[in-house]
Protein backbone atom coordinates (compact mmCIF):
# COMPACT_ATOMS: atom_id res chain seq x y z
CA UNK A 1 0.00 0.00 0.00
CA UNK A 2 3.13 2.33 1.32
CA UNK A 3 4.80 1.58 -1.99
CA UNK A 4 1.14 1.89 -4.14
CA UNK A 5 1.05 5.56 -2.58
CA UNK A 6 4.18 6.41 -3.52
CA UNK A 7 4.17 5.33 -6.89
CA UNK A 8 1.15 7.82 -7.27
CA UNK A 9 2.50 10.34 -5.47
CA UNK A 10 5.48 10.37 -8.04
CA UNK A 11 3.52 10.63 -10.80
CA UNK A 12 1.69 13.70 -9.64
CA UNK A 13 4.93 15.38 -8.84
CA UNK A 14 6.20 14.69 -12.70
CA UNK A 15 2.49 15.74 -13.95
CA UNK A 16 2.60 18.96 -11.65
CA UNK A 17 6.12 19.88 -13.59
CA UNK A 18 4.80 18.73 -16.60
CA UNK A 19 1.95 21.40 -16.90
CA UNK A 20 3.12 23.78 -14.88
CA UNK A 21 0.25 22.72 -12.17
CA UNK A 22 0.33 23.66 -8.06
CA UNK A 23 -1.98 21.11 -6.06
CA UNK A 24 -3.89 23.04 -3.35
CA UNK A 25 -5.26 20.94 -0.47
CA UNK A 26 -7.86 22.19 1.91
CA UNK A 27 -7.01 21.40 6.00
CA UNK A 28 -10.04 18.73 5.79
CA UNK A 29 -8.81 16.80 3.22
CA UNK A 30 -7.49 12.84 3.71
CA UNK A 31 -3.82 12.70 5.17
CA UNK A 32 -2.20 11.86 1.81
CA UNK A 33 -3.72 14.61 -0.45
CA UNK A 34 -2.53 17.03 1.55
CA UNK A 35 0.87 15.49 1.52
CA UNK A 36 1.15 15.77 -1.98
CA UNK A 37 -0.23 19.25 -1.88
CA UNK A 38 1.95 22.76 -2.50
CA UNK A 39 -0.32 23.96 -0.23
CA UNK A 40 -2.41 23.48 2.38
CA UNK A 41 -5.14 25.65 3.90
CA UNK A 42 -8.01 27.20 4.34
CA UNK A 43 -10.36 27.93 1.28
CA UNK A 44 -9.43 31.21 0.59
CA UNK A 45 -6.01 31.55 1.72
CA UNK A 46 -5.30 28.16 -0.68
CA UNK A 47 -6.76 30.61 -3.67
CA UNK A 48 -4.64 33.75 -2.83
CA UNK A 49 -1.61 31.47 -3.13
CA UNK A 50 -2.93 30.19 -6.13
CA UNK A 51 -3.63 33.87 -7.61
CA UNK A 52 0.30 34.85 -6.52
CA UNK A 53 1.83 31.66 -8.31
CA UNK A 54 2.91 31.07 -12.13
CA UNK A 55 1.53 28.19 -12.27
CA UNK A 56 -0.87 27.46 -15.50
CA UNK A 57 -3.12 24.92 -13.85
CA UNK A 58 -4.64 24.75 -10.24
CA UNK A 59 -5.78 21.34 -8.90
CA UNK A 60 -7.87 22.45 -5.69
CA UNK A 61 -8.55 19.42 -3.50
CA UNK A 62 -11.64 20.72 -1.82
CA UNK A 63 -14.97 21.17 -1.92
CA UNK A 64 -17.03 23.28 -5.49
CA UNK A 65 -16.97 26.71 -3.83
CA UNK A 66 -13.52 25.92 -3.11
CA UNK A 67 -12.40 25.81 -6.90
CA UNK A 68 -14.63 28.54 -7.96
CA UNK A 69 -13.03 30.89 -5.48
CA UNK A 70 -10.27 29.49 -7.17
CA UNK A 71 -11.60 30.28 -10.69
CA UNK A 72 -12.77 34.62 -9.48
CA UNK A 73 -9.31 35.38 -8.44
CA UNK A 74 -7.85 33.20 -11.17
CA UNK A 75 -8.93 33.55 -14.22
CA UNK A 76 -6.22 33.19 -16.36
CA UNK A 77 -5.88 29.80 -14.73
CA UNK A 78 -7.39 26.29 -15.31
CA UNK A 79 -9.13 25.10 -12.25
CA UNK A 80 -9.59 21.65 -11.85
CA UNK A 81 -11.26 19.73 -8.90
CA UNK A 82 -10.39 16.21 -8.81
CA UNK A 83 -14.27 14.82 -8.17
CA UNK A 84 -17.28 17.09 -9.09
CA UNK A 85 -18.96 15.51 -6.70
CA UNK A 86 -17.16 17.53 -4.00
CA UNK A 87 -20.03 19.71 -2.92
CA UNK A 88 -20.61 21.68 0.30
CA UNK A 89 -23.99 20.99 1.66
CA UNK A 90 -23.97 24.44 3.64
CA UNK A 91 -23.09 26.57 0.48
CA UNK A 92 -26.09 24.25 -1.12
CA UNK A 93 -28.52 25.38 1.26
CA UNK A 94 -28.64 29.08 -0.45
CA UNK A 95 -28.98 30.20 -4.04
CA UNK A 96 -29.12 33.52 -5.62
CA UNK A 97 -32.93 33.55 -6.22
CA UNK A 98 -33.27 32.73 -2.30
CA UNK A 99 -31.01 35.60 -1.34
CA UNK A 100 -32.61 37.94 -3.93
CA UNK A 101 -35.96 37.27 -2.12
CA UNK A 102 -34.30 38.10 1.26
CA UNK A 103 -32.76 41.28 0.10
CA UNK A 104 -36.01 42.37 -1.02
CA UNK A 105 -37.13 41.73 2.36
CA UNK A 106 -34.40 44.32 3.92
CA UNK A 107 -33.30 46.90 1.33
CA UNK A 108 -31.78 48.68 4.13
CA UNK A 109 -29.29 45.74 5.46
CA UNK A 110 -25.69 45.42 3.56
CA UNK A 111 -25.60 41.46 2.50
CA UNK A 112 -22.35 39.67 4.06
CA UNK A 113 -21.99 36.57 2.72
CA UNK A 114 -19.41 33.55 4.21
CA UNK A 115 -16.99 32.16 2.00
CA UNK A 116 -18.55 28.73 2.12
CA UNK A 117 -20.81 30.03 -0.81
CA UNK A 118 -21.53 29.86 -4.59
CA UNK A 119 -20.11 32.10 -7.55
CA UNK A 120 -23.11 33.16 -7.68
CA UNK A 121 -24.60 34.01 -4.39
CA UNK A 122 -21.03 35.88 -4.15
CA UNK A 123 -22.14 38.01 -6.51
CA UNK A 124 -25.62 38.92 -5.17
CA UNK A 125 -23.68 39.66 -1.67
CA UNK A 126 -22.48 43.20 -0.50
CA UNK A 127 -18.79 41.86 0.55
CA UNK A 128 -17.79 38.33 1.40
CA UNK A 129 -16.10 37.25 4.92
CA UNK A 130 -14.09 34.09 6.86
CA UNK A 131 -14.82 32.37 10.12
CA UNK A 132 -11.56 34.17 10.81
CA UNK A 133 -12.71 37.95 10.07
CA UNK A 134 -16.69 37.97 9.98
CA UNK A 135 -16.91 40.02 13.09
CA UNK A 136 -13.78 42.19 11.90
CA UNK A 137 -16.66 42.64 8.24
CA UNK A 138 -19.48 43.03 9.71
CA UNK A 139 -18.66 45.71 12.49
CA UNK A 140 -16.88 47.79 8.82
CA UNK A 141 -20.04 47.88 7.02
CA UNK A 142 -22.10 51.42 7.77
CA UNK A 143 -25.29 50.30 7.84
CA UNK A 144 -27.27 48.98 11.47
CA UNK A 145 -28.19 45.61 9.80
CA UNK A 146 -26.79 43.54 8.19
CA UNK A 147 -27.88 40.04 5.93
CA UNK A 148 -25.54 37.27 7.20
CA UNK A 149 -25.57 34.11 4.64
CA UNK A 150 -25.98 30.81 4.71
CA UNK A 151 -24.43 29.97 8.36
CA UNK A 152 -27.02 30.62 11.49
CA UNK A 153 -24.07 29.32 13.61
CA UNK A 154 -21.32 31.55 11.95
CA UNK A 155 -23.97 34.34 12.44
CA UNK A 156 -25.29 33.69 16.15
CA UNK A 157 -21.50 33.90 17.02
CA UNK A 158 -20.90 37.31 15.05
CA UNK A 159 -24.03 38.40 16.63
CA UNK A 160 -22.60 38.29 20.10
CA UNK A 161 -19.72 40.12 19.00
CA UNK A 162 -21.41 43.60 17.32
CA UNK A 163 -24.19 45.51 18.47
CA UNK A 164 -25.71 45.68 14.45
CA UNK A 165 -28.86 43.64 13.52
CA UNK A 166 -28.00 40.45 12.37
CA UNK A 167 -30.38 38.83 9.74
CA UNK A 168 -29.85 35.11 9.32
CA UNK A 169 -30.22 32.25 6.88
CA UNK A 170 -31.54 28.88 8.36
CA UNK A 171 -28.12 27.16 6.89
CA UNK A 172 -25.10 24.99 8.64
CA UNK A 173 -22.73 22.83 8.28
CA UNK A 174 -23.93 19.11 8.84
CA UNK A 175 -20.35 17.97 10.33
CA UNK A 176 -19.68 20.80 12.84
CA UNK A 177 -23.43 20.17 14.29
CA UNK A 178 -22.73 16.46 14.97
CA UNK A 179 -20.15 18.19 17.87
CA UNK A 180 -22.25 18.38 21.23
CA UNK A 181 -21.51 19.52 24.36
CA UNK A 182 -21.17 16.34 25.84
CA UNK A 183 -17.93 15.17 23.68
CA UNK A 184 -16.40 18.07 25.09
CA UNK A 185 -17.24 17.04 28.71
CA UNK A 186 -16.12 13.62 28.31
CA UNK A 187 -12.91 14.45 26.19
CA UNK A 188 -12.30 17.22 29.28
CA UNK A 189 -12.52 13.85 31.65
CA UNK A 190 -10.57 12.22 29.48
CA UNK A 191 -7.72 15.46 28.82
CA UNK A 192 -7.90 17.48 32.09
CA UNK A 193 -4.59 19.61 30.89
CA UNK A 194 -5.59 19.80 27.16
CA UNK A 195 -7.14 22.95 25.63
CA UNK A 196 -10.42 22.84 24.06
CA UNK A 197 -10.49 24.74 20.36
CA UNK A 198 -13.13 24.94 18.49
CA UNK A 199 -14.74 26.07 15.20
CA UNK A 200 -17.46 29.41 14.93
CA UNK A 201 -19.65 26.34 12.80
CA UNK A 202 -20.31 25.20 16.38
CA UNK A 203 -23.74 25.66 18.11
CA UNK A 204 -23.60 27.90 20.44
CA UNK A 205 -23.27 25.04 23.39
CA UNK A 206 -20.59 24.21 22.08
CA UNK A 207 -18.68 27.27 21.53
CA UNK A 208 -19.84 28.10 25.09
CA UNK A 209 -17.63 25.59 26.75
CA UNK A 210 -14.40 26.26 24.37
CA UNK A 211 -10.87 28.15 25.32
CA UNK A 212 -10.86 28.91 21.96
CA UNK A 213 -12.76 29.77 18.98
CA UNK A 214 -11.04 29.73 15.99
CA UNK A 215 -11.06 29.10 12.19
CA UNK A 216 -8.40 26.35 10.27
CA UNK A 217 -6.14 28.54 9.96
CA UNK A 218 -6.26 29.94 13.44
CA UNK A 219 -6.10 26.70 14.99
CA UNK A 220 -3.28 26.13 13.16
CA UNK A 221 -1.64 29.25 14.47
CA UNK A 222 -2.82 29.16 17.69
CA UNK A 223 -1.26 25.61 18.04
CA UNK A 224 2.33 26.44 16.87
CA UNK A 225 2.16 29.52 19.36
CA UNK A 226 0.21 28.12 22.73
CA UNK A 227 2.35 26.84 25.69
CA UNK A 228 -0.38 24.11 25.74
CA UNK A 229 0.92 20.85 25.17
CA UNK A 230 -2.49 19.14 24.54
CA UNK A 231 -5.63 20.18 22.25
CA UNK A 232 -9.56 19.21 21.88
CA UNK A 233 -9.99 19.79 18.36
CA UNK A 234 -13.71 20.80 17.66
CA UNK A 235 -13.75 20.91 13.75
CA UNK A 236 -13.42 18.17 10.65
CA UNK A 237 -10.93 15.36 12.12
CA UNK A 238 -8.90 15.92 8.64
CA UNK A 239 -7.43 19.45 10.14
CA UNK A 240 -5.41 16.71 13.22
CA UNK A 241 -3.04 15.37 10.36
CA UNK A 242 -1.91 18.77 9.57
CA UNK A 243 -1.70 19.90 13.47
CA UNK A 244 -0.19 17.04 14.64
CA UNK A 245 2.48 16.88 11.37
CA UNK A 246 3.09 20.43 12.17
CA UNK A 247 3.34 20.05 16.00
CA UNK A 248 4.98 16.69 17.15
CA UNK A 249 5.62 17.35 20.32
CA UNK A 250 2.34 18.37 21.04
CA UNK A 251 -1.32 16.11 21.50
CA UNK A 252 -4.05 16.73 19.67
CA UNK A 253 -7.55 14.52 20.15
CA UNK A 254 -10.47 14.59 17.98
CA UNK A 255 -13.46 16.38 19.85
CA UNK A 256 -15.85 12.85 18.24
CA UNK A 257 -15.10 10.78 15.59
CA UNK A 258 -18.40 11.95 14.02
CA UNK A 259 -16.91 14.85 12.83
CA UNK A 260 -16.08 13.73 9.62
CA UNK A 261 -16.80 15.61 6.22
CA UNK A 262 -17.86 12.83 3.79
CA UNK A 263 -17.73 15.15 0.60
CA UNK A 264 -13.96 16.50 1.98
CA UNK A 265 -13.13 12.99 1.42
CA UNK A 266 -13.86 12.66 -1.94
CA UNK A 267 -10.88 13.39 -3.00
CA UNK A 268 -8.00 10.83 -3.41
CA UNK A 269 -4.50 10.41 -4.59
CA UNK A 270 -6.01 8.39 -7.67
CA UNK A 271 -8.35 11.20 -8.49
CA UNK A 272 -5.58 14.10 -8.10
CA UNK A 273 -3.41 12.14 -10.47
CA UNK A 274 -6.28 10.98 -13.08
CA UNK A 275 -7.56 14.83 -12.49
CA UNK A 276 -4.00 15.99 -13.87
CA UNK A 277 -3.75 13.05 -16.55
CA UNK A 278 -6.78 14.05 -18.29
CA UNK A 279 -6.82 17.78 -17.10
CA UNK A 280 -10.66 17.72 -15.78
CA UNK A 281 -12.78 18.51 -14.01
CA UNK A 282 -12.12 22.03 -14.87
CA UNK A 283 -14.14 24.69 -13.13
CA UNK A 284 -14.73 28.15 -15.08
CA UNK A 285 -16.61 30.78 -13.34
CA UNK A 286 -19.02 32.77 -16.08
CA UNK A 287 -16.86 36.59 -16.61
CA UNK A 288 -20.64 38.08 -15.74
CA UNK A 289 -20.73 36.58 -12.18
CA UNK A 290 -16.90 36.67 -11.77
CA UNK A 291 -16.98 40.29 -11.87
CA UNK A 292 -19.64 40.66 -9.54
CA UNK A 293 -18.50 38.16 -6.72
CA UNK A 294 -14.96 39.37 -7.20
CA UNK A 295 -16.14 42.52 -6.24
CA UNK A 296 -17.29 41.20 -2.76
CA UNK A 297 -14.28 38.88 -2.71
CA UNK A 298 -12.13 42.33 -2.78
CA UNK A 299 -14.22 44.18 -0.18
CA UNK A 300 -12.97 42.08 1.89
CA UNK A 301 -9.40 41.82 1.64
CA UNK A 302 -9.55 45.82 1.75
CA UNK A 303 -10.56 45.44 4.87
CA UNK A 304 -8.93 42.16 6.11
Amino acid sequence: MIKHASSISDKIKALVKKRNAIILAHNYQRGEVQDIADYVGDSLGLSQNAAKSNAEVIVFCGVHFMAETASILCPDKIVLMPDLKAGCPMANMITAKSLRSLKDKHPEATTVCYVNTSAEVKAESDICCTSSNAVKVVESVKESEVIFVPDKYLAHYVSRKTTKKIISWNGFCPTHVKILPEHIEKQKILHPNAEVMVHPECTPPVIDLANKVLSTGGMCKYAKESTAREFIVGTESGILHRLRKENPNKKFYPITDLAICPNMKLNTLEKTLWSLQDMKHEIKVPQNIRLKAINAVDKMLEIS
